[in-house]
């Protein structure tokens, strides 16, 4: 259905009878009696203030006035004609700019290296991604999609979930070769540590016969960066516990080692989609939903690594 028709306001009405020169035939379109619009233009000039239409039996002639205010009316009601043609054919197919917001170790590590290859099934998206480790307020930054790692709590966006990270122990070969492997968790304490102030505590956690029991950590060096972190472990600097999404690549690679897996607590972080009610429906929301879960779901990430017998203590 056309703006004129669902937009029942006098403007329309006077762009409809100026269009066709009739008010009968502008009845006829807006469904009124030839005098209920004639009556309606009437309250619109004396609204304005001033004469649109110069009235004689056999027609229709603008004011000065009117032709100013029929171009300007009828150039907006061609401007909501083609909004609404552009929001149909954006719904019937995927395209358009989608705002998505992350986290830095999802976003730089796994993200980013994926997106070329969402960009090449979905020609007609635009993608504008944010890397922000702080809560993003969808409304007012007009996100399409945020990622966040971990509990979301009572909010008041729908949430997909999309994989759970874990936690892992490593450390490069070359320090474990100077160095010596830790064969338990005790054993950590006559090893550099590498320990992320971000994590918010010095104690890392392993499992044992009475459950979970958190082990301190007194680092050799303390970073508020999870990438610096890593870079100091490939280099050989200490022991480490990062996030799977951030070690596996080089785990995979050689240029790590996991340790303790088989007492060490990996505790599970779940990465979840947030968006707002609705939003989902849109075909470039719904496709990149669909997107981060076909290519993430299964944890790619994840090394199998092989279990050795040892104790927390």
């Amino acid at each position: 259905m056309s703006a004129y028709r669902r937009f029942q306001r006098p403007g329309v009405r006077f762009v409809r009878v100026v269009e066709h020169q009739s008010f009968s035939a502008a009845a006829t379109i807006l469904g009124l009696t030839p005098s209920a619009v004639s009556k309606l233009i009437t309250r619109l000039e004396e609204r304005l203030g001033v004469r649109l239409l110069h009235r004689t039996t056999r027609r229709l002639a603008l004011t000065p006035e009117g032709e100013l205010y029929f171009a300007r009316a009828r150039r907006i009601l061609t401007d909501i004609d083609e909004a609404e043609a552009e929001l149909a054919k954006s719904r019937a197919s995927p395209r358009g700019r989608l705002h998505v917001n992350t986290n830095t170790g999802f976003g730089v590590h796994q993200l980013a290296p994926a997106l070329p290859e969402f960009l090449l099934r979905y020609p007609d998206i635009e993608v504008e991604l944010s890397i922000t480790d702080r809560l993003v307020d969808l409304v007012a930054e007009h996100a399409d999609v945020t990622l966040r790692a971990g509990p979301i709590g009572d909010i008041a966006h729908t949430a997909r979930r999309i994989v759970d990270f874990q936690r892992m122990i490593c450390a490069s070969p070359a320090y474990l070769k100077r160095r010596g492997i830790p064969r338990t968790a005790n054993d950590l304490a006559n090893h550099d540590c590498i320990l992320i102030t971000a994590q918010t505590s010095n104690r890392w956690p392993f499992r044992t016969r009475d459950g979970i029991e958190d082990i301190e950590i007194v680092p050799r060096v303390t970073t508020d960066n999870a990438d610096v972190a890593l870079g100091l472990a490939i280099e050989s600097a200490g022991i480490v516990r990062l996030a799977d999404i951030v070690v596996g690549e080089p785990i995979s690679r050689g240029l790590l080692v996991p340790l303790l897996t088989d007492i060490h607590h990996v505790e599970p972080l779940p990465l979840t989609a947030l968006y707002l009610a609705g939003r989902h429906r849109l075909p470039k929301v719904r496709v990149f939903l669909d997107f981060l879960v076909e290519r993430f779901g299964s944890a790619p990430w994840r090394v199998k690594a092989p279990k050795r017998s040892s104790t927390s203590s």
